[in-house]
């Protein structure tokens, strides 16, 4: 968001700030001479002389953050047509009094009686003078321009300065009721009072830096504005303190050691971003050196390919087992449904228990037993009671026995699968699985587990018992190696495997023997390539000698045929000579000339018009080599001017902007 223009604020001979009248710009009534304004960046440059002197102006400019753009202090929404009306509850007597003394406060913890000479009372936030009104005014904008001297009356004063300061309800305060705050129309002078108390304390906090952490958690760096805001405030100050007939000379020695301070700031402030650059550049180097030992220490893809083969082998035997526990889950759901049905049942029972001994005890009672009867049968009862807990103590360990044991044997039924498993994965390896196999030589070398699928609930384990008929072969008995496994591993399977392991090993010893000779007959036919090699090595030395042998008869044989021809045209051209005839030499002659002459006048002509077509040719292309010359020159004038008007524009735009705002603060 850009930042939008503020009201040209006026400095009279008198010493006043923040002009008398609106948004004009007042010259000073010394002389009309204008001084030069000071830039940022270039304290060379000086702005065009005018008839306006240090007035300035906030104008839009590149924040120090970076890209990111962020709102001044001091810029506000532009104000809407007509009168704005004022949202806050001023007629509201609990409103009042908190404004009212949250103002009282403020100007009691900075010393208003002290500055101002006027003590201050209750009723003066709530049914004030004219006089409590205009020293309280006066204070407050003192705390906002210190510089600012009043010399008119307060009912000319307060509009141009509400203007200025864009207070946003300014327009509904007319001078009238600024010349009588006092009756019904105290609420909107109090809010106004409010309102610039709340402008001072902002001031305040700017100065003080106190929103720059507000502003680094929202990720906008106000470090440069701070600098900028530092160095506009001193150096505005000593240029206004300067005489009024001083120079451009004066103006560099006052401003010289404000722009060296900034200078100063600005790279005190650019350090620690010096050194989180090196600071990254180290991680940035380390990283990479990171990733450089990670490529190194990749593994081959051959060995990832067949860690992946594995896996999906693995995946398919894990996809398996799911299915198996999944069916396992359904018939467990389905006795879990059994299981509760029996539980109904008990519990039917159970109630036809208790109902047949309250008829028990109603009958004993009408039997009329006596107390010694019921002491006996008391303690026999508990006897029996303690008979009974004991028998269920043994009973417990006794189950907590067979459940482990239960555990115990789950755990290697379970390794006897994997087992088992293992057992077929390497068979089929080997080409012992299925019974076609090359090794199986049609016998089933398949290992099967033959238990039972699970848990068969009977009346014992309805009672209390946990044993599982997958672990059992019936109700009572577990099950005899012979008859978990459909193979005999010790007997029948191991032989097997010892004689294949002999026949593999034969069939080993073999192969290698074969391929020792296949060893031996290609080191003898790489001998003999070697030797065919070097015979043909010495077949090409005597190739190329005799190829050198030739070119150097064909040479002298080709000088010999040249000197021979010289010779022979030599003889030719002397007795053609001698043959001619004087008529004839000259006939010959002079129809040679006529040719000769006729040749010469057709390439005569050609070469003057081939002449006159490249230097027009040549005319042409340097003619538009100089128009492209003369179009570049051009642009390049205009694009200097244009951007040193852009340069005097930007220059201009910040002098007068930094002013101002040096000015407002």
């Amino acid at each position: 968001m850009s930042r939008p223009s503020q009201p040209l604020f006026q400095r009279s001979s008198s010493g006043t700030n923040l002009a008398d009248i609106g948004l004009s710009s007042v010259k000073r009534t010394s002389f009309q001479t204008s001084k030069p304004a000071f830039a940022t960046g270039a304290m060379s440059s000086r702005a065009s002389a005018d008839a306006d002197r240090r007035s300035s102006v906030y104008r839009s400019r590149a924040s120090t953050a970076g890209h990111v753009s962020h709102q001044s202090f001091f810029q506000q929404a532009p104000q809407p047509a007509g009168v704005p009306r004022d949202p806050r509850p001023l007629k509201d007597r609990s409103y009042q009094a908190r404004i009212g003394q949250e103002l009282l406060d403020y100007l009691v913890q900075h010393n208003f009686e002290m500055e101002m000479k006027h003590v201050l009372t209750q009723n003066i936030v709530k049914s004030p003078t004219q006089k409590d009104f205009n020293y309280m005014f006066q204070w407050l904008y003192h705390r906002i321009d210190p510089s600012h001297k009043f010399q008119k009356n307060i009912d000319q004063e307060v509009p141009p300065i509400l203007k200025q300061l864009r207070y946003p309800y300014e327009k509904s305060i007319t001078k009238s009721q600024i010349a009588a705050v006092g009756g019904q129309n105290w609420s909107t002078f109090l809010g106004l009072l409010h309102w610039m108390m709340q402008l001072a304390q902002m001031l305040e906090g700017y100065s003080c830096g106190r929103y720059d952490d507000a502003c680094l958690e929202s990720g906008i760096d106000v470090s440069g504005d701070r600098i900028i805001f530092d160095f506009l405030s001193k150096a505005y100050r000593d240029w206004l303190a300067m005489d009024e007939d001083a120079g451009d000379e004066d103006a560099e020695r006052v401003l010289a050691p404000h722009v060296q301070a900034m200078a100063v700031a600005f790279e005190e402030s650019n350090s620690k971003y010096l050194s989180e650059l090196e600071m990254l550049e180290a991680e940035n180097a380390r990283l990479q050196k990171e990733i450089e030992d990670l490529e190194k220490s990749t593994p081959d893809p051959a060995i990832l390919d067949n860690h992946f083969k594995i896996m999906e082998e693995d995946k398919v035997k894990f996809e398996e087992y799911n299915a198996l526990a999944q069916q396992r889950s359904e018939k467990y759901e389905n006795r879990i449904q059994i299981l509760q049905e029996e539980l109904d049942k008990l519990s039917e029972e159970l109630g036809e228990v208790e109902e047949e001994r309250r008829n028990l005890q109603k009958a004993v009672d009408d039997l009329g037993i006596s107390m010694q009867d019921i002491d006996r049968m008391t303690a026999e009862r508990e006897r029996l009671q303690k008979g009974i807990e004991s028998a269920s103590q043994r009973l417990d360990d006794i189950k907590k026995k067979v459940a482990e044991k239960e555990s115990e044997a789950s755990k290697r039924l379970d390794e006897l699968e994997r087992m088992v498993d293992k057992y077929n994965t390497l068979a089929y390896q080997i080409a012992l699985i299925p019974a076609a196999a090359v090794n199986a030589n049609g016998n089933d070398y398949e290992l099967r587990l033959t238990v039972n699928d699970g848990p068969d609930f009977t009346s014992s384990q309805l009672n209390g018992s946990n044993s599982s008929d997958r672990l059992l072969a019936d109700p009572t008995s577990g099950y005899q190696p012979a008859h978990i496994l459909n193979l005999d591993l010790r007997g029948q399977v191991r032989n097997s495997l010892v004689s294949l392991k002999k026949e593999i090993s034969e069939r080993r010893s073999v192969a290698m023997d074969v391929m020792m000779k296949d060893h031996d007959l290609l080191d003898g036919i790489k001998e003999a390539i070697e030797d065919k090699r070097n015979e043909v090595e010495a077949l090409g030395h005597r190739v190329r000698a005799a190829e050198e042998e030739y070119e150097k008869t064909k040479e002298v044989t080709t000088a010999q045929k040249l000197n021979s021809d010289a010779q022979i045209e030599k003889m030719e051209k002397e007795l053609a000579k001698m043959r001619a005839g004087l008529t004839e030499s000259v006939q010959l002659m002079e129809q040679r000339e006529m040719n000769t002459n006729i040749e010469y006048e057709q390439l005569t002509v050609r070469a003057n018009a081939l002449r006159e077509e490249l230097h027009t040719e040549i005319d042409r292309i340097l003619n538009d080599v100089i128009k492209f010359k003369i179009h570049i020159q051009k642009n390049l004038d205009d694009y200097e001017g244009f951007v040193a008007d852009e340069l005097e524009k930007e220059l201009g735009s910040d002098e007068m902007g930094e002013d101002t705002r040096a000015l407002d603060l």
